[in-house]
């Protein structure tokens, strides 16, 4: 975890920003609200994660922020610029690496990283000199003069992230990040996403994995349907969920004897003293308790009394998706 001051510099400060956009369904037109009011404050030299499901409004606050859609509404300070009054002075102090990537088949990562260094303003052999840094840095030396198109997907999305920094912004915005790359690779992202910060970086990523956010970010903020729902580090968000949490597993049947079943048990062990909160998913309960071990021998004898057939039982700490559940009413692992 980042050390930072007692008073941190706010590098992303937003307001109330919001993006409509309008949609024909048939002869109908609608007017669908992608982000709805969005406050954020993000400090200085942090991995700040926008966490939620595909569609929740993270790529579309993403692109607002890196100027590349307008808002419609709100108000937006990055790295000390007005994002509304000065978006050219924004880009110049930002990078951006989209989740569909920008490098190019037919070029290699030298040539490309050269050119982009350049479209800032560098010299030639500045440009050519942040290039050879850039890859160093990212371990793409040994790949730099072959063809992009040759490239493995995680020696690609490192070409594209050396691409989003080769300018030295103050801050990058990366999206989605790791989708697409196997566990191996992604482990490798989030070792050059830690390196960003300790070099003094901002990085703000979008992502919808749950590991990611937590293993990586320094605080997070969730988004759905357009709004935040919560902020904060991922250890304080948990803590809010306190206690234990208990997955209950019933054996599978036909869909309406499972619906029933799944009825059955939840109206069983909703009575139970020890349970503090229950969410039902088709045939899996989510039981919020104080003490797991405790209250899974009483979960195992209430449900064999009421002649409902156990499959599984776990025991887990609250993770984000149990935050997420808490906040919205349904699993973001689902999603």
């Amino acid at each position: 975890m980042v050390a930072r001051d007692k008073v941190a510099a706010v590098i992303i400060e937003t307001r109330g920003l919001r993006k409509s956009y309008r949609s024909r369904q048939g002869r109908e037109v609608k007017t669908v609200e992608a982000v709805r009011g969005v406050d954020l404050r993000v400090e200085q030299g942090e991995i700040f994660g926008f966490l939620g499901p595909n569609g929740a409004g993270k790529t579309t606050t993403l692109r607002m922020l890196a100027t590349l859609i307008d808002p419609d509404g709100g108000e937006a300070t990055i790295a000390g610029v007005d994002l509304r009054t000065d978006p050219g002075e924004v880009r110049r102090r930002i990078g951006y690496v989209a989740q569909g990537g920008s490098t190019w088949d037919e070029v290699t990562a030298r040539e490309e990283l050269t050119l982009h260094a350049r479209m800032y303003g560098l010299r030639k052999p500045d440009a050519q000199r942040r290039a050879t840094e850039a890859l160093a840095a990212f371990q793409l030396t040994e790949y730099a003069d072959r063809k992009c198109k040759t490239y493995s997907g995680g020696q690609r999305r490192r070409v594209d992230i050396a691409l989003g920094i080769v300018h030295e912004p103050r801050v990058v915005f990366l999206d989605e990040p790791t989708t697409g790359l196997d566990p191996q690779s992604r482990a490798h992202m989030w070792e050059e996403i830690r390196r960003l910060r300790t070099e003094g970086m901002t990085v703000f990523i979008t992502t919808h994995y749950l590991e990611e956010a937590d293993a990586l970010c320094d605080r997070i903020a969730i988004i759905d349907y357009g709004e935040l729902v919560a902020e904060g580090t991922p250890a304080s968000l948990k803590r809010e969920i306190s206690g234990e949490v208990v997955t209950v597993g019933l054996q599978p049947a036909g869909v309406e004897r499972s619906e029933a079943r799944t009825t059955s048990a939840a109206e069983v062990l909703d009575t139970q003293p020890y349970v503090r909160k229950l969410e039902t998913h088709e045939a899996d309960l989510r039981l919020y308790v104080d003490h797991g071990a405790t209250a899974v021998p009483q979960i195992m004898r209430a449900l064999e009394g009421a002649q409902i057939p156990l499959d599984s039982i776990e025991v887990h700490r609250p993770s984000l998706d149990d935050v997420f559940l808490a906040k919205t009413g349904r699993s973001l692992r689902e999603e």
